[in-house]
C-alpha cells in the first residue's frame, strides 16, 4: 500500500506543479501578444514552462494510473484533489501570489487529511466490476458528454459551476474506468468498454474544464470539479468494488477524506493559477 500512496502523492505534486508552469507559459505568451484565444495558446505552447507543465501532467497521469491499481479510490481521489495545495504553495513561491492565513491553514489540513487516509486505508477491493458495470461506465461517459454539451449551450447563470461539475464527474469516470480495466494488453484494450470510457471522459472532462474556467468564476468551477471528481468515485469504490479501510479505522478514513476535500475547496481559486497573477 505504501507503494500506491507514494505514486498518489507523486501525481498530486506533478499535477499541482504543472498548473503553475502552464500559468507561467500563458503569462509569457500574453505579454508578447496583443490578441487572445488560439493565437495566445500557440505562443504558450512554444514556451518552456508550458511544455514542461504538459510533461508533468503526463507524468502525473501515469502516477495516477499506478495508484489507481493499488489503492482504494477514496485515497487516490483525495490525493488528486489535494494537488491544489501543491499549486498554492508553488504559486506563492514562483508567481508571487500571496496566500492568506486561511489558505496556509488549508494546506496544512490537506497534509493532515492525507496522513489520516494513509494510516486508515486498507487494500483496494478485489472487484473489477462485471460486464454490465463496465458497459454502464461506457454509456455513462457518452451520456455525460452529450448532457454536458447540451447544458453548456443553454445555461447562462451558474454555467461555470455546472461545467466544472461535469468536468469533475468526467474525471471521476476516468478513475473508475481505469480501476476496472482488466489489463493493458493491446487486444484487451481494443475490446474493453472501460478503455473507451477512459478516452471519452478524459477528453470531454478536459474540454468541460477549459470551458468552465472561461465562463465565469474560477473558484466556483474548480470547487465543483473537486466535488464531482472525488465524492462519486469514492462512494462507487466502496459500494461496488469492495474498497475498504483497515479494521476499525473507517471513522478515521472518513475524517481524513473530509479534511482533504474541504481543504481543497478552500484552495479552489488556484484551479487556474494564471488568473491570480494580476493580483500580485
Amino acid at each position: 500500500m505504501g507503494f500506491g500512496v507514494f505514486f498518489a502523492l507523486c501525481a498530486a505534486v506533478f499535477m499541482g506543479t504543472a498548473t503553475v508552469l502552464q500559468a507561467m507559459g500563458a503569462r509569457m505568451a500574453a505579454e508578447e501578444s496583443s490578441g487572445s484565444g488560439a493565437g495566445t495558446l500557440l505562443l504558450a505552447v512554444r514556451r518552456w514552462p508550458f511544455v514542461a507543465g504538459i510533461g508533468l501532467d503526463m507524468l502525473g497521469f501515469a502516477a495516477e494510473l499506478v495508484s489507481l491499481r493499488t489503492l482504494p479510490l477514496f485515497v487516490v481521489e483525495a490525493a488528486l484533489a489535494s494537488s491544489l495545495a501543491v499549486t498554492a504553495v508553488v504559486a506563492a513561491r514562483v508567481l508571487h501570489i500571496r496566500l492568506r492565513r486561511i489558505e496556509w491553514t488549508a494546506v496544512a489540513t490537506v497534509c493532515c487529511g492525507l496522513a489520516l487516509l494513509a494510516v486508515a486505508a486498507g487494500r483496494e477491493g478485489k472487484g473489477d466490476g462485471d460486464e454490465t458495470l463496465r458497459l454502464g461506465t461506457l454509456f455513462a461517459s457518452i451520456g455525460l458528454a452529450l448532457l454536458g454539451w447540451a447544458v453548456g449551450h443553454v445555461l447562462g447563470h451558474n454555467r461555470a459551476a455546472v461545467l466544472g461539475l461535469a468536468a469533475g464527474v468526467s474525471f471521476g469516470i476516468v478513475a473508475v474506468a481505469v480501476r476496472m480495466l482488466p489489463g493493458f494488453g493491446a487486444v484487451e484494450l481494443l475490446i474493453e468498454p472501460t478503455a473507451y470510457a477512459v478516452a471519452i471522459s478524459g477528453i470531454t472532462g478536459f474540454i468541460f474544464l477549459i470551458d468552465a474556467l472561461q465562463s465565469g468564476s474560477v473558484t466556483a468551477a474548480t470547487a465543483a470539479m473537486v466535488i464531482g471528481e472525488s465524492v462519486g468515485p469514492a462512494l462507487f469504490g466502496v459500494a461496488w468494488l469492495g474498497d475498504t479501510t483497515r479494521h476499525g479505522y473507517a471513522p478515521l478514513a472518513v475524517l481524513g477524506f473530509v479534511l482533504s476535500i474541504a481543504s481543497a475547496l478552500a484552495l479552489a481559486r488556484f484551479g487556474e493559477a494564471e488568473q491570480q497573477t494580476t493580483a500580485s
